[in-house]
């Protein structure tokens, strides 16, 4: 079945004409993400155009394909690593361990050792204990303090689990140095999918209160690391990535004054929207006559690599052949049998009312926290396959 994507005149951020004719040309017998990687360069660029002097520093979770990694590498991209694995995957395709950062807070001390033994140098903590166990097995190395975000307007906060308070960083910058380690600064996430640009503004007056306060303490701070947060299309308004950048880098300057040395760490912002998940539906039911709604069972689910439909934050865009047919509001779910496995109630979506079970179903710009997402093999079914061009 060929199902045309839409074209320029469905959303500010079309899928490019090369993922749509790879899409339309294959059969897929099971979930299937795609990957436009020449897209995922398009967006390095248009990002790099706006951060200005800013290094980008990519968020390797978000898709660690190899292809992705080895294209931003001859980039000259950066890249952020959470774990050994994102390390070995980046160190595989050619980047330096001085391009890379240990930017989890959160480590096994067998793999800060191993890192360090590699060639790494820079690693994130927010915690007395996490510094120790980067001054036993990194010595020397080089760390930045994570702080905590308590104001985000993002539609992924990501606000307790990660960082510490402005008077706990200070003390840490003066016990990090203590320990025999380099502290050179400040790191912190707005949130994921921060939509707009000034929705960073109050996350930012508060940060750099902390940030000066420890210069007038006598640390030369020469690092920031403004995180991600840099947003995808998902069906509501975003600005222009290059306008979105240089709009984020203008409030920090005004902020936070001239710093050295800036890390940003698009994640999302990079890879998805060159990305589309083609899946089928496997039913379309009622549970009654009464029911309002249709429940729609997609082949792909929260536990197959949609999981962050988790509180319905990501509303993701569908596109089937049969669109031009009456919509009709229903429930859409996964293919497992745990009763968790539903992506969207609280606000149905609109599809095909003549929708039924072997259609075929895009889900556009799903390139990021997709393939990462996927559990391997939950009640049986396969991992989402990823496919590069």
């Amino acid at each position: 079945m060929t199902v045309l994507l839409a074209d320029a005149a469905a959303s500010r951020f079309p899928v490019s004409p090369r993922l749509s004719a790879y899409v339309n040309a294959n059969a897929f017998d099971r979930p299937t993400l795609v990957i436009d990687v020449d897209r995922v360069e398009t967006q390095y660029a248009a990002l790099k155009a706006g951060l200005g002097h800013a290094d980008i520093h990519y968020a390797v979770k978000a898709n660690p394909a190899r292809e992705v990694i080895a294209r931003l590498v001859a980039l000259g991209s950066n890249f952020d690593a959470a774990s050994r694995g994102e390390i070995e995957i980046c160190l595989s395709q050619g980047a330096r361990p001085d391009q890379i950062s240990f930017g989890n807070t959160i480590k096994r001390p067998v793999d800060i050792a191993w890192a360090h033994a590699a060639g790494i140098r820079l690693f994130a903590a927010d915690a007395d204990e996490e510094l120790e166990k980067i001054a036993e097995h990194a010595p020397g190395a080089q760390v930045y303090i994570r702080l905590i975000v308590e104001i985000s307007q993002a539609d992924w906060p990501l606000t307790r689990k990660f960082g510490c308070d402005g008077d706990t960083a200070l003390r840490l910058l003066d016990y990090a140095r203590e320990l025999g380690l380099e502290p050179i600064g400040f790191s912190f996430h707005v949130g994921s999918q921060t939509r707009i640009a000034d929705m960073w503004a109050p996350s930012l007056d508060a940060l750099a209160e902390t940030w000066h306060a420890a210069r007038a303490t006598g640390h030369d701070l020469t690092l920031l690391n403004i995180g991600g947060g840099f947003p995808a299309f998902y069906g509501e308004a975003i600005e222009a990535p290059t306008d979105y950048a240089r709009a984020v880098m203008a409030l920090v300057t005004e902020r936070f004054g001239h710093v050295p040395r800036i890390m940003a760490e698009p994640g999302r912002g990079m890879v998805a929207e060159a990305g589309v998940i083609v899946t089928e539906v496997l039913l379309v039911s009622r549970k009654s006559e009464r029911d309002m709604h249709r429940w729609v069972y997609l082949s792909i689910g929260r536990f197959s690599g949609l999981a962050e439909t988790e509180g319905e934050a990501i509303r993701y865009q569908f596109e089937t052949a049969r669109d031009g047919d009456p919509m009709g509001p229903c429930i859409m779910a996964g293919p497992s049998c745990d009763s968790a496995d539903v992506l969207y109630e609280k606000r149905p979506m609109q599809l095909p009312l003549t929708l039924q079970c072997g259609d075929r179903v895009l889900i556009r710009n799903t390139g990021a926290y997709t393939s990462t997402y996927s559990s391997v093999c939950f009640n049986g079914f396969p991992p989402l396959d990823v496919v590069c061009i």
